[in-house]
């Protein structure tokens, strides 16, 4: 007897489910085994849930049988709906953003990361054009080289957000779709992913959409392993630039002064992340930027609040494409700065002088 997982040819036997295949982990509870899914309340019974079990059958060719045991081990998890629903912490400005993620331990944490993955690093700078030490600083920003990379199982955390967080839920119900597409053209337990409180993953922490459409086998070994395989995490976080747009080109961010701000500026100040306006535009707005800079590239103006005041920085196309990654001018920043961070300290211990 076989139960089929999905319909594109890749099957569970049934003597597989029974050594354990889709098995959660068990305790032991007062000397009587349980299984974690039995401790919460299963999807699987839900009206919600078999009414998109039956949209994934007809859409996508899905087993029902093997979508309604993987519902039947997914449960609700209140710390996920506590850690997105929570009123939101005060609201960080730049120098305090900056301390948390362009530390001490990411710069020499990431020095190593990039001594020992050199050879993986320099070949997608060459395929991609993709500086090392950008994927570098992402990597450490994401999960500090991979030691915080998620302990929540993706399946669990994309269903809790999916059925029982309405303000995202649609977002999330194609999340979680992603997710059992992947499982299927990976030929992957869905249950066995973990992942963050979002349904994250791997080393740079890719949402299933990202993961589907980014990740790359960049070893050769048949598999796209973002989780325990650094170079294809590398070659995955490359390929995701690139097809963002990254240009390579020099100056990611400059540092600018104005002469005042003006309620022209003012106006235009984090107002956006995408470059719109040119450098002869900024400049007959006061703002003084490098005379070797050409004046039709395009650049966004931001404002970078530091404990002594105010610093103003032109942000360029590859400066918009980090903010893709994470849609933030301050996340923007710090991997900039770490990235610059790590490979400054790296020349230095580079050079025989």
């Amino acid at each position: 007897m076989q139960i089929i997982w999905v319909g594109s040819g890749q099957r569970f036997s049934f003597l597989a489910r029974l050594l354990g295949i889709f098995a959660r982990p068990a305790v032991f509870f007062g000397g009587v085994l349980l299984a974690f899914s039995a401790l919460a309340e299963p999807y699987a019974t839900r009206t919600q849930v078999q009414d998109y079990i039956d949209e994934l059958v007809e859409t996508h060719r899905f087993s029902r049988m093997a979508l309604e045991e993987v519902f039947a081990q997914a449960s609700k998890q209140e710390r996920i709906i506590e850690l997105m629903s929570r009123p939101a912490e005060r609201r960080l400005v730049w120098h305090e953003y900056r301390k948390i993620l362009v530390d001490e331990p990411r710069v020499s944490q990431g020095i190593i990361f990039w001594r020992e993955n050199e050879a993986a690093l320099e070949r997608a700078a060459k395929i991609y054009g993709v500086a090392p030490e950008i994927i570098v600083a992402i990597i450490g920003v994401e999960t500090r080289y991979g030691r915080i990379m998620g302990n929540f199982g993706v399946v669990d955390a994309l269903s809790t957000l999916a059925f029982d967080y309405p303000p995202r839920a649609e977002f999330f119900r194609g999340q979680l779709t992603q997710h059992l597409l992947l499982s299927r053209e990976e030929g992957k337990n869905p249950l066995s992913m973990q992942g963050s409180y979002a349904g994250a993953m791997g080393f740079g922490q890719f949402i299933p959409s990202s993961y589907r459409a980014y990740a790359v086998d960049f070893d050769g070994d048949g598999v796209r392993d973002i989780w325990a395989n650094k170079t294809d995490a590398i070659g995955s976080v490359a390929n995701y630039f690139a097809e963002h747009g990254w240009r390579g080109a020099e100056g990611v961010v400059e540092q600018v002064t104005l002469g005042d701000e003006t309620s022209e500026l003012r106006a235009l100040i984090n107002s956006g992340l995408k470059p719109t306006v040119t450098v002869a535009e900024w400049r007959t707005m006061g703002v003084q930027v490098r005379p070797e800079q050409d004046d039709s590239r395009l650049a966004t103006l931001v404002r970078m609040e530091q404990e002594s005041g105010n610093e103003y920085w032109l942000g360029y196309d590859d400066f918009y494409v980090i903010t893709r990654y994470n849609h933030s001018r301050l996340y923007a920043m710090a991997v900039y700065q770490l990235s610059q961070a790590i490979r400054k300290r790296r020349e230095s211990t580079l050079d025989p002088t």
